[in-house]
């Protein structure tokens, strides 16, 4: 596995696998302009990652991660911050992993994993869960490295 692939992996089930969502249900609908075709690029060795964002109906995405991870993901957003609860569907028993997304206005979509070491896999409950996010909002270290992604075309 690269070291893009291995950020992809790492970005979409973040460093952590949680037994619950960030939010139990969804807190806003889909972004239409999330569907699609998307590719990030490392420069320095040619790798790149391809993801693709489908709608599953209005509140849910399904994201397939180089044509063979699938995942459902949702927007749980917290204190007004745009993140996203995704359920990992290979799984025996629901596990979640925890990213924020931002479209910039160049059309870049940008992912940034929650860090296990803010929030531990210890946390059990959504609640739990929000309180920490919450209270790390302006922490530099909430997040792993971003992973930006280009809309095919």
């Amino acid at each position: 596995m690269g070291m893009l692939t291995f950020a992809a992996y790492c970005l979409l089930f973040g460093s952590c696998q949680y037994e619950v969502p960030i939010t139990a249900e969804p807190t806003r609908k889909i972004d239409q302009r999330l569907l699609g075709n998307w590719t990030a690029r490392d420069e320095k060795n040619g790798e790149t990652v391809k993801m693709k964002v489908v709608k599953l109906d209005d509140y849910n995405y399904i994201v397939f991660f180089d044509n063979k991870d699938l995942y459902r993901v949702f927007h749980s957003d917290v204190a007004k911050t745009p993140f996203v609860s995704v359920q990992i569907l290979d799984s025996e028993k629901p596990r979640y992993a925890y990213s924020a997304w931002t479209l910039n206005e160049d059309g870049t979509l940008v992912g940034r994993a929650v860090n296990d070491k803010v929030v531990p896999d210890e946390t059990k409950t959504s609640s739990a869960v929000q309180k920490l996010l919450e209270q790390n909002l302006k922490n530099p270290g909430l997040f792993e490295e971003p992973m930006k992604f280009t809309k095919d075309k």
